[in-house]
């Protein structure tokens, strides 16, 4: 047993409260969120030598554990003292335009959720999420919003975002499809309020509400996003989830890998080096070189722009249900990688999409009524560098495996 003791930095004496035990799955994880109810106190742990804060949520403590080996045993003694971090979060809102989530003076993640207006449609026809380099915040790492559809490549894939392209119900009598993922015929979602926020030393969250409208205007689902960033050393760990519901009685979510689903797109440069590379090629009557992004799987490394696409003609079983898939791209001159974990509680089958400029995810169909609303849980960490097939699993593990806390007061 590993005894992990609450920090004692700044209080000469300390009252201790309760005792417990938190205990690993059956395998090593990395960043394993913990949350609590047994605690009343206000604390910090010692995690090795260095001091994780803890931070309130509601009636629960949130820390995170940075590597718990598989049935490991950490004990953990509660101590009764306020402890300041070096920083916190912070959630600054600019009206009308985006939600930043900061930490201390770096940028993390923006929420695009400019509401949909007719006369900019394709600028505003879905909310989505940005992710900043990890370092210094001062990069984005993911695609923005165009106000043409022929401004870069692909310029509907935006960053964190989710859709299908192919969505079928009736309205009023009359039977109805919608494009969410490109927004054509008028289709859009749009942001309507944020429901929710909170921050601290640990993480920031936000809820937001967001309506899906058909070609007509009419809302058909409403959905409520919740996305939480964690301060953890290495990289930025996001946890997406989303919750969509009707009040019709079916509306019918299908499309391909490549334009439905939960998707990540990396920033527009990524495309742009290819595609200049293609046309230099072209020029100079050769072939032209592989793209510089490469993909990590369960099964191993992928060659430099190789790509996995399930198809309904082949179904490569290694493009479905992955547990998780890593993209290696290069921009600003630098190279990162984007892991995006799959939660088991999430519908199945799930069918995996790659491309080589940037844009990777799953898609899957659903039958979405009043009964049975859709719910998804993914994990998406992005840090600068490469990573191992085996820092892939227990990332993995840190998400999707539970974990045991006991009180032992």
């Amino acid at each position: 047993m590993r005894h992990v003791l609450f920090a004692l930095l700044l209080l000469p004496t300390v009252a201790l409260a309760q005792k417990y035990t938190v205990t690993g799955g059956k395998n090593d994880a990395t960043n394993v969120v913990v949350s609590t109810k047994d605690s009343p106190a206000t604390f910090a742990v010692m995690v090795g030598k260095k001091a994780a804060a803890v931070q309130d949520s509601g009636d629960s403590k949130v820390f995170v554990i940075p590597t718990l080996k598989a049935g490991e045993t950490l004990e953990l003694t509660a101590a009764n003292f306020k402890w300041d971090p070096p920083a916190t979060f912070d959630i600054r809102e600019t009206k009308g335009e985006y939600v930043d989530v900061v930490y201390g003076a770096r940028s993390v993640l923006r929420y695009v959720d400019k509401p949909h207006d007719p006369k900019a449609h394709f600028l505003t026809f879905k909310p989505f999420h940005q992710v900043f380099d990890p370092k210094d915040g001062k990069a984005n790492l993911s695609s923005g919003a165009h106000a043409d559809a022929k401004e870069g490549l692909y310029p509907h894939h935006r960053g964190l975002f989710f859709g299908f392209n192919k969505i079928s119900y009736e309205q009023d009598g009359k039977k109805v499809e919608a494009d969410i993922w490109h927004g054509t015929k008028d289709v859009f979602s749009t942001h309507d309020k944020m429901v929710s926020t909170e921050k601290g030393p640990v993480f920031a969250k936000h809820t937001a509400a967001i309506s899906w409208h058909g070609p007509d205007g009419k809302a058909f689902a409403d959905e409520l996003r919740t996305v939480t960033v964690y301060k953890v050393e290495g990289g930025t760990m996001i946890d997406w989830s989303t919750e969509l519901t009707t009040k019709l009685d079916k509306v019918r979510l299908d499309g391909d890998p490549q334009h439905a689903g939960f998707h990540f797109r990396a920033n527009q440069d990524v495309a742009k080096v290819i595609e200049d590379e293609k046309a230099l090629a072209k020029k100079e009557n050769r072939q032209p070189k592989p793209a510089a992004t490469y993909y990590l799987r369960p099964d191993g490394k992928g060659k430099d722009g190789d790509t996995r696409n399930w198809d309904p003609k082949g179904k490569d079983p290694k493009t479905v249900n992955l547990p998780w898939n890593a993209m290696s791209f290069e921009t600003g001159g630098k190279r990162y990688t984007a892991l995006r974990i799959n939660h088991p509680d999430n519908p199945k089958e799930t069918r995996g999409s790659e491309r080589d400029y940037g844009r990777f995810g799953d898609y899957f169909e659903y039958d979405l009524t009043p009964k049975t609303p859709l719910k998804l849980k993914y994990r998406v960490w992005v840090q600068e560098g490469e990573m191992t097939g085996e820092q892939c699993e227990a990332m993995a593990h840190g998400f999707t495996d539970a974990v045991t806390v006991k009180v032992t007061k």
